[in-house]
């Protein structure tokens, strides 16, 4: 039944995706992904649509507008952050105070919150369960204990840190 749906309906997307994808600033491809994506979530919700070439041309464009809106909030960056070739000596001493900045702050938080940090900021990139394994404490309480961390961290770095500018 699903290939079949999926079958029947390839080449409609096909040609709506292409359709619809320059104006939206997307791939066809991409278009055509996210909609087989949707099809599959609604079929496992819903079942089949009743409609199914109304609902595919719905979510087609349902689709470039949700791009649309991406695209517009989204910015590049002037450079690659992590980028440190182009940088004078001023700018890299400035990110060695920065970091050094954080890593004071992170030394003064209370409770677990520097050794959660710690494991964070790791160059080893530890995974959610190596970090509870370390710490002892249960994998469904890292993001809870994460979030009350990072509050504590900007409440201590919001004298020493300018506001940042709004993002979009």
């Amino acid at each position: 039944m699903t290939h079949d749906l999926v079958a029947a309906l390839r080449p409609l997307l096909t040609a709506e995706a292409s359709a619809e994808a320059h104006a939206s600033g997307a791939e066809p491809g991409d278009l055509e992904q996210a909609v087989w994506l949707r099809l599959l979530e609604h079929l496992e919700v819903d079942g089949p649509p009743s409609d199914p070439e109304r609902w595919l041309r719905s979510a087609v464009r349902s689709e470039v507008r949700r791009t649309r809106r991406t695209t517009r909030h989204e910015r590049p960056y002037d450079i690659e952050p992590a980028d440190d070739v182009d940088r004078d000596p001023e700018q890299l001493a400035l990110a060695a105070a920065r970091g050094r900045a954080l890593r004071d702050a992170v030394r003064r938080l209370p409770g677990r919150c520097p050794g959660l940090m710690e494991a964070l900021l790791s160059p080893k990139d530890l995974t959610y369960r190596e970090i509870a394994g370390e710490l002892g404490i249960s994998q469904g309480s890292l993001g809870p204990e994460r979030s009350r961390c990072l509050g504590c961290l900007r409440r201590l770095l919001s004298p020493e840190v300018a506001a940042r500018e709004p993002r979009g």
